[in-house]
């Protein structure tokens, strides 16, 4: 479903990304890992069109997408939450989720509002946005600005977002970072529920290696901008030249 090849970019003298050639399948969720510094989010901020590559190719189901921007990008179905969220602070939970759906629907010619018409027109946005809200555990919070939910609830509310827009690829960078021990069973539970479709691909960057074991069909380890090794979970992390990069992290035991 999604490929990359040969995916680079540099600053200057350094090589943050070193031509990265990579394949994902839709139905598996593959993690992407490495110490700090190792390129991860760079690597994502490329795919997804963040940062213009300096050689490479990003490829959809084949069509190249290298030379898009990244809300085209998106229309083409990479969806990418961040690690810092990014929300309309001032507008409402609701109002949030609601214009992410009237993005991908008037992004795929699915109509729109127009100078007549109002909001309650399209109750199935409305209804849709609402649905959405009590899948991430936030239907009691729906008219409550953005900026005013504490920083756990708003990483739920970006996962909503991203679930709106209902992308081909769903690209998660860190998503449980930062959130409450009561919080991160929601996201992880959302991820799940994705994976299980069978027709999406899903990236995750992810340091907590207990929940690469359990998530993961395959690691991906970037180490110095460069892949390093690439396959199954057990056998990715227990690999020497993980253990190296990882100073140890990847070596524990597992639970």
């Amino acid at each position: 479903m999604l490929e990359t090849r040969g995916l680079t970019i540099r600053f200057g003298g350094h090589v943050a990304v070193d031509h990265v050639s990579c394949r994902f399948e839709a139905g598996t969720l593959t993690a992407i890992v490495g110490p700090n510094g190792a390129g991860k989010t760079t690597y994502f901020n490329l795919v997804s069109g963040q940062l213009p590559a300096s050689e490479g190719q990003v490829l959809l189901d084949g069509e190249d997408l290298s030379a898009l921007a990244a809300p085209l990008r998106t229309r083409k179905g990479l969806g990418r939450a961040f690690q810092l969220t990014q929300l309309f602070p001032q507008l409402s939970v609701a109002e949030n989720v609601r214009i992410a759906v009237q993005a991908r629907a008037q992004g795929r010619g699915q109509g729109g509002l127009g100078l007549l018409r109002i909001w309650s027109d399209r109750r199935d946005w409305i209804d849709e946005a609402h649905a959405l809200l009590a899948q991430v555990k936030l239907a009691d919070k729906r008219d409550l600005p953005a900026a005013s939910l504490p920083h756990g609830d708003q990483r739920k509310l970006e996962v909503a977002l991203l679930m709106a827009l209902q992308p081909r690829v769903y690209m998660f960078d860190e998503p449980t970072a930062g959130m409450s021990v009561d919080d991160v069973p929601v996201v992880l539970d959302l991820i799940r529920a994705l994976k299980a479709r069978k027709d999406c691909c899903i990236l995750l960057v992810e340091h907590k290696m207990d929940v690469v074991r359990e998530l993961a069909d395959r690691i991906v380890v970037l180490h110095n901008g460069a892949k390093v090794a690439d396959g199954e979970p057990a056998a990715v992390i227990a690999s020497p030249v993980v253990q190296q990069a990882y100073l140890g992290m990847a070596a524990e035991e597992p639970a």
